[in-house]
């Protein structure tokens, strides 16, 4: 007698992602890092007009507060992509989003309504 098909919906067939269990802590640390990494690339930026164009220096502690953030944002990325199973060209898309302005947070909804769908 042979084995039964198992469909895409069927319980025993391999799953496209990973478990709910390894998805979902994965993908809050990647919306907290997508937030923090935009709103931080938004105070570089908002740092390096006021230095460049006035002069004014004191915000340029925000360039090593976004590089370090990102690393954690980046580390956060390739986290969720393995356990959603994305591909490396998906990966450093995703990735990239955190070094344009404003990039971060349209990313973020959509990767998140992704994932949860």
């Amino acid at each position: 007698m042979s084995s039964p098909r198992t469909t895409h919906s069927s319980p025993g067939s391999p799953s496209r992602t990973g478990s709910a269990e390894q998805v979902r802590p994965r993908l809050l640390a990647y919306r907290v890092m997508s937030y923090v990494t935009g709103v931080f690339l938004l105070l570089l930026c908002t740092s390096m007009v006021l230095e460049y164009g006035f002069g004014q220096t004191w915000l340029t502690w925000s360039a090593y507060a976004h590089g370090w953030l990102y690393m954690v944002y980046l580390v956060t990325v390739l986290l969720l992509g393995t356990a959603v199973r994305w591909g490396p060209g998906r990966m450093v898309l995703v990735m990239l989003a955190g070094t344009i302005p404003l990039m971060s947070f349209v990313a973020e909804r959509r990767i998140t309504r992704e994932v949860r769908a």
